[in-house]
């Protein structure tokens, strides 16, 4: 009896622990994803009252990064603009069935931990955050940390104010820093292939038409 007792606590704990909310890093996760820094209430220094609410639904996955030459992941938008002190009510929505974050970067650290605001999702699925912008003409970058997501596309911008210019290598805005090579190898069987497509494509219609 007392063993199940204690199987039970553990377990209770467990799913607790799982779901609890990390205040002293501002981190909030369960089994399906993690928000960071979260901020729904706290003005920034330099604003007396928040601007505009904003809604903001961003989708990510492979599907979005057709539409961009040789790029594996995207968000379905690249830009947004709001005002200063605007509240931004993010709803992030993972397409995909692998990991995949939203980060936005330079914001004041004495609001938000390292200057920084995180959705994670491990799989498919959506979270909901909001955060408020300082008053600041500024343009924030925003991208997924993983290993080689904002390199093959996922990369975006939020702009208050207009921002202070375009961030490089957004894809479908700017041009990217080290653009993208794909070599090719001429090897002698390569060469001969390609002459052998020339020389049908060119034979081919060459007879078609001679029997006309």
């Amino acid at each position: 009896m007392k063993k199940r007792i204690l199987i039970g606590l553990l377990l209770l704990a467990s799913q607790a622990g799982m779901a609890m909310e990390h205040s002293h890093h501002g981190m909030q996760m369960d089994d399906k994803g993690m928000i960071m820094n979260a901020n729904s209430s706290n003005l920034p220094r330099d604003c007396e009252k928040i601007s505009e609410n904003v809604d903001i639904t961003i989708h990510a996955g492979q599907k979005h990064a057709l539409k961009f030459n040789g790029k594996m992941f995207a968000f379905d938008q690249q830009q947004w603009d709001v005002k200063p002190c605007a509240k931004i009510n993010i709803t992030f929505i993972n397409d995909d069935d692998i990991r995949h974050q939203l980060m936005i970067h330079g914001l004041p650290g004495y609001l938000y931990p390292d200057g920084m605001f995180h959705l994670e999702l491990y799989g498919a699925g959506q979270l909901q955050a909001s955060l408020i912008l300082p008053s600041q003409k500024k343009t924030y970058l925003v991208h997924c940390e993983l290993p080689q997501h904002a390199e093959k596309g996922m990369k975006a911008q939020l702009k208050v104010d207009g921002g202070d210019g375009d961030l490089p290598s957004i894809p479908g805005i700017t041009a990217a820093v080290n653009a993208d090579v794909y070599p090719v190898e001429w090897s002698n069987t390569a060469i001969g292939l390609l002459l052998l497509c020339l020389l049908v494509g060119g034979v081919i219609p060459f007879l078609i038409t001679r029997n006309k």
